[in-house]
């Protein structure tokens, strides 16, 4: 019996580096990162955000949006999408039917699948906020 149960406490040992070396290789395989920022109000790209808080126009709330733009590159050299800040505002206005975002939070994102050789990997933008639309 004790035979038994230190064949079984000598495995263990091996078990645990086994384990560490597959999570350390799945890190290394899958890697990506990410930055948050906040902003008061966005507006379409073709308005005059100054000139609408200026004027003191009243608006309405729509409610929450949230909306993404990704880009994806394959091998680095082919890329397609867009992940530009002005394209994930358009899709969240668009769905929402505003005019603005107010309160607004960005995260841009940006995930390689084996990063050493750069075969796939993409970038997204989130955006958040509250749609509005002015009166």
């Amino acid at each position: 019996m004790l035979r038994q149960i230190d064949a079984v406490n000598k495995k263990k040992p091996g078990s645990i580096m086994k384990l560490s070396v597959c999570l350390l290789l799945a890190v290394a395989l899958l890697g990506g990162c990410s930055s948050t920022g906040q902003l008061g109000i966005v507006t379409r790209s073709s308005a005059d955000s100054a000139t609408l808080l200026k004027s003191g126009r009243n608006f309405h709330e729509i409610g929450p949006v949230e909306a993404k733009a990704c880009r994806h590159f394959v091998l680095a050299v082919i890329p397609w999408g867009d992940s530009t800040f002005s394209t994930a505002v358009e899709k969240a206005l668009s769905q929402s039917g505003g005019d603005a975002l107010v309160n607004v939070t960005v995260m841009s994102s940006l995930y390689g699948f084996i990063p050493l050789y750069n075969i796939y990997s993409f970038t997204c933008t989130t955006v958040q906020g509250t749609a509005v639309k002015f009166q």
